[in-house]
């Protein structure tokens, strides 16, 4: 069934169980709902298979493996108000897994900017 809360797969769902037994017993609803997720960014995220960067697809923008959807693209649905569930109906080959690794990289991009400017 997943977690009811976040729309998770079993499979992230466990994972999201084990990021928040690694995070000090972090409980759904104690902090809201984004402290699950970011407490399991910190535990890290391999998007190293699912983020790629090829020359001749989308002038070398990070895609999604497999697609043509870009990080980018995720993440101006994301902030255009688009929910996960109907970016996942509207684009049926990414997964939840795809939507978060795109989170994940633009993290880590931000950290990296910040990282440089300081």
């Amino acid at each position: 069934m997943g977690h009811p809360g976040f729309g998770l797969s079993d499979e992230w769902a466990t994972r999201l169980r084990q990021a928040q037994d690694a995070c000090h017993g972090w409980a759904p609803g104690e902090y809201g709902l984004y402290s699950g997720r970011s407490c399991a960014y910190r535990i890290g995220m391999d998007y190293s298979q699912i983020i790629t960067r090829e020359p001749g697809k989308r002038s070398g923008k990070p895609c999604i493996r497999g697609t043509r959807i870009t990080v980018l693209d995720v993440l101006e649905y994301l902030a255009g108000g688009m929910t996960h569930a109907e970016m996942l109906a509207d684009f049926p080959q990414l997964t939840e897994e795809h939507i978060l690794a795109c989170l994940a990289f633009a993290a880590d991009r931000e950290r990296e900017l910040e990282t440089v400017g300081a």
